[in-house]
């Protein structure tokens, strides 16, 4: 696997495990959970960085933050307990769905 996905992926990692501490921080009322917001999202926004040195703007930015939106409804439905109906699922399968596209179909991927 290129370098530049794997920047990309651990940056969604990281992206998805500073929303997850965002909402466990309560408004930052939480000093742990507040410490991992601000380090992962240094750690995710830097690794986005790297991985902008190979791929275009517009198609990190889809896909670092389509993922991040898929991973943190399925965290925010396991974990915390929030509720997914019907449309919220099929937007999600969209979402998914664009990222294929572009992951198997787009020459934009990398430059």
């Amino acid at each position: 696997m290129p370098p530049h996905y794997i920047y990309l992926i651990v940056a969604i990692i990281a992206e998805t495990i500073g929303t997850t501490a965002l909402q466990a921080s309560q408004q930052f009322s939480r000093l742990w959970p507040s410490v991992l917001v601000v380090i992962a999202y240094g750690v995710s926004f830097y690794l986005l960085a790297l991985a902008l040195k190979f791929m275009p703007v517009g198609i990190v930015y889809a896909i670092w933050s389509g993922l991040g939106i898929v991973m943190i409804s399925i965290i925010g439905f396991v974990i915390f307990g929030q509720h997914l109906d019907m449309p919220a699922v099929l937007g999600l399968s969209l979402i998914i769905a664009g990222i294929l596209i572009i992951h198997l179909f787009s020459q934009s991927t990398s430059h």
